[in-house]
């Protein structure tokens, strides 16, 4: 009896501590794989939501899918300039901004946001809102999963689909069209300064209805638009845009 319990407690520890692991792994690989080509339609924080506010009559679920090219530079700028400066250069994490927090939190102060667009980006997709150790590992993992599988544009191409931007708002072309009634293709730079200044709380704050904080916020981020680094894909279009 004593040997049968042993024999299948071996068997559940070979279990968890190697088919768990590598099924994690390749299952994780492959969905980010697939998504490296097809949109995101649906997310679990949009699930969450709508749980959320499922008693809200007014509640409703806008996204609507668009390509990088079909997003203004502007917006894309934006974000960089709101979110992540140092969005081009990290791979996946910001270190920077990161040691700043930590000491930050040394001397007492309010800890400070240190995640870039690749870790809010990965939290969307993949995970639920949650706060724990093993969710940040997870996290983690994600990061750099899509910025090894995915590289940078198409990292900011599925933010700025999938990147909460008001109450029931998913993406650029959401905001762009509910916000300011135009596609995201002809967001003005104030525009998306404005819509970037929400981000970090978009269910209190409104692009379109801006506080004194939104303003000041969105002031300094059309600042910061022109100081950051621009992608080269941006560059690229801009000369296409001139030969023409």
């Amino acid at each position: 009896m004593q040997k049968k319990f042993k024999k299948r407690l071996g068997v559940w520890i070979k279990y968890l501590f190697l088919y768990v692991p590598l099924f994690f792994f390749f299952s994780t690989t492959l969905a980010v794989l697939i998504l490296k080509w097809v949109p995101v339609l649906y997310t679990p924080l949009m699930a969450y939501r709508s749980v959320q506010f499922a008693g809200d009559r007014e509640f409703d679920t806008h996204k609507t899918w668009k390509p990088l090219e079909k997003i203004s530079p502007s917006m894309q700028m934006a974000v960089m300039a709101s979110e992540d400066t140092r969005f081009l250069e990290h791979n996946g994490f910001d270190w920077v901004e990161i040691d700043k927090a930590l000491d930050a939190g040394k001397r007492g102060k309010r800890l400070r946001g240190a995640s870039t667009i690749s870790q809010q980006t990965a939290k969307n997709v993949f995970l639920l809102p949650s706060r724990s150790w093993i969710r940040k590992g997870i996290e983690a993992w994600f990061t750099l999963s899509v910025e090894l599988i995915w590289g940078k544009e198409r990292i900011l191409e599925v933010y700025l689909n999938v990147a909460e931007m008001g109450k029931g708002l998913y993406g650029a072309e959401a905001a762009a069209q509910n916000l300011f009634g135009k596609t995201a293709q002809n967001l003005t730079s104030r525009e998306s300064a404005l819509i970037a200044a929400t981000l970090p709380n978009p269910l209190k704050r409104r692009a379109n209805r801006p506080s004194q904080y939104v303003i000041s916020r969105a002031n300094d981020i059309q600042r910061l638009m022109g100081m950051i680094e621009v992608p080269q894909w941006l560059r690229k279009e801009r000369e296409v845009k001139r030969k023409k």
